[in-house]
């Protein structure tokens, strides 16, 4: 896991308590892929999710959008099924989005990128699952 940013239990299950809408970058519409069943989870447990991806019409349900800034609500988290190299391209998308966090999956790392969404504001999660941490900080509450 990366040094950086850390973010701390109480943090991140703050964030999981008060959000409500979660952007999906990189979600799949394959049931066998880990971006559909972490989603499936977090829909489960009461969170609105929002596909982002350009080449599925829909996933869980929901029309899918080709990137955040077709999103059409307010985001509270981006949760990010990409290649690392990628993520810069995502921070800026969410930045001018206005999303309050950028949740970056396990194996997902990118301290620059990381940097940048800090200096904009937002709360920056990298290289923790979000299912995971859901499961150990809430639990099924």
């Amino acid at each position: 896991m990366s040094g950086y940013p850390l973010t701390d239990n109480h943090t991140m299950r703050s964030i999981l308590k008060t959000a409500k809408v979660i952007a999906v970058v990189g979600l799949s519409d394959k049931p066998d892929r880990p971006s559909h069943g972490v989603s499936l989870y977090l829909q489960t447990h009461g969170y609105a999710i929002i596909p982002v991806n350009p080449r599925i019409h829909e996933a869980l349900g929901v029309p899918a959008v080709a990137s955040l800034s077709l999103a059409p609500s307010q985001i509270d988290i981006v949760n990010v099924f990409r290649q690392s190299h990628e993520v810069p391209a995502v921070v800026e998308e969410a930045i001018a989005h206005g999303a309050k966090v950028i949740w970056l999956q396990l194996g997902v790392v990118n301290d620059v990128a990381c940097k940048r969404a800090l200096d904009a504001g937002l709360t920056v999660i990298q290289d923790r699952c979000i299912l995971i941490e859901h499961q150990r900080l809430i639990g099924n509450a």
